[in-house]
């Protein structure tokens, strides 16, 4: 599906994409409206939520609420005052309502993940700070620190992966430790444990 809204992303869980989706009368989300842009076989579709106005194709949606990639649905409706979204246009109407209830999705889903220790979270910390000066006053040395670091980082990770699976614990319960779908951690691992 290609939607035209940026979703909301978070730099650690990439797996949860969120955004303002509309909901019906019923309480459910309305299908994607497929628009014919007359190019042949190329349908644009959306389930973009401004799309759902009641006007030409597609139902009349009178509230929004938050969505992830991951599947979850915020429980709380926010009502769309849609002469202010006409006049406004979609970019400009607020949608804080919505994006606070992801954010609150975010919340929980780093709550259940395996806590990064204190001291490793320190050390990335500075790290990331003085990698940020480097790339901006010395951008080989940047390089040359992230090439260092390569190798010892695909050994952990491949270390860490068969580790993981060792232990026997379900695709579930190591997608929520690292805040992800099990699929997507499925795709990490076997990347993880794939390195050359």
């Amino acid at each position: 599906m290609r939607e035209t809204e940026e979703p909301w992303k978070t730099e650690e869980f990439a797996s949860h994409r969120g955004r303002p989706g509309a909901v019906l009368a019923d309480g459910t989300e309305p299908k994607p409206v497929v628009f014919d842009i007359g190019s042949g076989t190329n349908m644009h579709e959306t389930s973009d939520w401004w799309i759902y106005d009641g006007e030409g194709r597609a139902p009349y949606a009178p509230a929004l609420r938050a969505s992830c990639s991951c599947g979850w649905r915020g429980t709380t409706s926010h009502t769309i005052d849609w002469q202010e979204a006409t006049g406004e246009g979609p970019d400009a109407y607020d949608t804080s309502g919505p994006h606070a209830d992801w954010e609150q999705h975010i919340t929980d889903v780093e709550n259940r993940t395996v806590p990064i220790p204190e001291d490793v979270t320190d050390l990335l910390t500075q790290l990331r700070s003085r990698l940020d000066v480097l790339a901006d006053d010395a951008p080989l040395a940047a390089l040359r620190v992230l090439t260092v670091l390569e190798h010892p980082l695909a050994e952990t990770a491949e270390a860490a992966t068969f580790a993981a699976q060792a232990d026997g614990q379900s695709w579930d319960a190591i997608a929520t430790g690292l805040g992800l779908t099990a699929q997507d951690a499925r795709t990490r691992l076997y990347r993880y444990a794939r390195r050359p």
